[in-house]
């Protein structure tokens, strides 16, 4: 193995996460799994690079060539394990702004089609929105990459620069997101799921060539500049978890 090899474990816990790859528009889906771009988005907070900043793309075009492992840890409730279950929220975005006065003209939603202001009868119009959240999920990820990276990478989660979350902002950790940095993999895992197979878990793994992969997911970022935000597919398999009793 390399010695410029290194792998970072990342804990994600919390009341509420929402992994988004195929959202659009007013529907604001979650998949099952962390996305490597609401992963990626994490690491840019913690590191402080804006959006769409000469930082931010050096980043990005780094952080592409990192593998990426998602890993379904199930939580114990009181008698059984607890079912990881999809929250859809009925949501509305900029309705009630005062459009004269220029404190509030800014919260004011547009329309897509021209730019303009969203109004009727002087006063703003709400845009409605339904945004889905997994309830009750807890995931280790882990990321396989160049050591300086990951270094840089685990040193910011540890003292972010701007708030970090899970997917979107309201989905805020209930623990430590940075579970520790190994030079050996088994290492690594051991810190997610103790001295339990990985097979028992179901998991989601980047894998390094088309024929390895079963399903393309278009969440690798190229930018995340808000005019012009890009994606790249990124092959996957999922396997899941097997008793081993």
């Amino acid at each position: 193995m390399s010695s410029d090899k290194s792998f970072l474990a990342l804990r994600l816990e919390g009341p509420l996460q929402s992994w988004g790859f195929d959202s659009q528009y007013n529907r604001r889906n979650t998949g099952l799994m962390p996305t490597k771009s609401g992963i990626a988005g994490m690491c840019c907070a913690a590191l402080g690079f804006p959006r769409g900043s000469e930082k931010e793309q050096d980043f990005l075009s780094s952080f592409g060539m990192v593998r990426m492992t998602a890993i379904a840890i199930p939580r114990a409730g009181v008698k059984k394990e607890l079912p990881v279950r999809r929250l859809q929220d009925y949501h509305t975005v900029g309705g009630g702004y005062d459009p004269n006065n220029p404190a509030e003209r800014g919260c004011i939603t547009v329309s897509a089609g021209d730019g303009k202001p969203r109004q009727k009868g002087g006063q703003s119009l709400a845009v409605l929105t339904h945004r889905q959240y997994l309830t009750d999920a807890s995931f280790g990820v882990l990321l396989e990459g160049t050591s300086s990276l990951l270094k840089k990478i685990a040193e910011a989660l540890i003292n972010p620069v701007w708030g970090i979350w899970l997917g979107r902002k309201v989905c805020i950790p209930s623990s430590p997101v940075f579970a520790g940095l190994k030079n050996n993999r088994d290492d690594a895992l051991r810190l997610l799921i103790g001295e339990k197979s990985l097979k028992s878990f179901t998991r989601q793994e980047e894998v390094k060539n088309f024929a390895e992969g079963r399903d393309s997911l278009p969440d690798t970022p190229v930018s995340f500049a808000t005019e012009h935000r890009l994606f790249s597919p990124r092959r996957v398999r999922t396997l899941q978890g097997i008793s081993l009793l």
